[in-house]
């Protein structure tokens, strides 16, 4: 992975979002903010290239949400002088449940219920982006991405996507640059989809380690026992993280369409 020249990089994400709201027609943009670095970068970003006003942040938390994230959140907003809205979303998550009639208890929807959560924030934030005349701002990176760390059609969608050609370790680069909270950059990343929810539960390694596999496997196109020699990573990992990619594929393409010849 090439070091980024950190200057040319944020400038040239500065550039993009001037161009995609101006494109647009919109107003400004309203972004999601978790109190996650991936969701912090892309606020002060916007913030950078549009200026406070055009910036809306909307703070979505759960009943399990930890009281830090909600902190961090607030204290970014504040430091970025954006307008932000709190607004929970346990009501509506048991509403949705309840009109479906599952038990929350039932062992088969907690899955469905975490992607339900992200979907949930999504229709929020295009909810203000339609009544503002707003963008909304996908805060996904390219390490998440790549082994489908997102809920489709919840967090993986938006109407631009400022940070997501930028690995986790370039993201933290790019966050100590601009001045984000230390507390921010040293929390382990987690979309909060359930109590506990992070990404070392399901793969237990960190984010440099993972950024390393997947540029081997995926922009050197180095075959996963090479990879695994090369980075003393476990062959189970490397082939984990490579099936993750294959089995996710669907959440990164467009739904097909047949190409009928009438």
């Amino acid at each position: 992975m090439d070091k980024l020249d950190l200057e040319n990089a944020v400038n040239e994400i500065l550039s993009f979002i001037r161009s995609e709201v101006k494109e647009s027609g919109a107003s400004g943009v309203v972004i999601g903010l978790s109190g996650g670095i991936d969701s912090s970068v892309a606020a002060a970003l916007c913030v950078k290239a549009l200026g406070k006003d055009k910036v809306l942040g909307i703070i979505m938390p759960t009943n399990f949400t930890p009281k830090e994230d909600m902190e961090d959140a607030l204290e970014l907003a504040s430091n970025l002088g954006i307008e932000t809205r709190i607004i929970p979303i346990d009501g509506v998550c048991d509403a949705f449940i309840k009109v479906l009639g599952f038990d929350p208890n039932d062992s088969r929807v907690r899955i469905p219920i975490a992607n339900l959560r992200a979907r949930i924030r999504m229709i929020i934030l295009y909810f203000y982006a339609n009544i503002n005349n707003y963008l909304v701002v996908g805060t996904s990176d390219k390490s998440e991405y790549l082994i489908g760390y997102f809920t489709k059609y919840g967090d993986g969608a938006a109407d631009f996507f400022p940070i997501r050609h930028l690995f986790k370790t370039q993201v933290r680069e790019i966050a100590s640059y601009l001045g984000i909270p230390d507390r921010i950059l040293k929390k382990p990343s987690s979309p909060q989809l359930y109590p506990g929810h992070k990404l070392t539960d399901e793969l237990p390694i960190n984010y440099p380690i993972l950024d390393s596999i997947i540029v081997k496997l995926f922009e050197e196109k180095m075959p996963a026992d090479k990879v695994s020699e090369e980075l003393g990573v476990p062959i189970e990992i490397v082939r984990d993280i490579l099936a993750r990619h294959v089995r996710t594929e669907h959440k990164r393409r467009s739904p097909p369409v047949l190409n009928a010849k009438y």
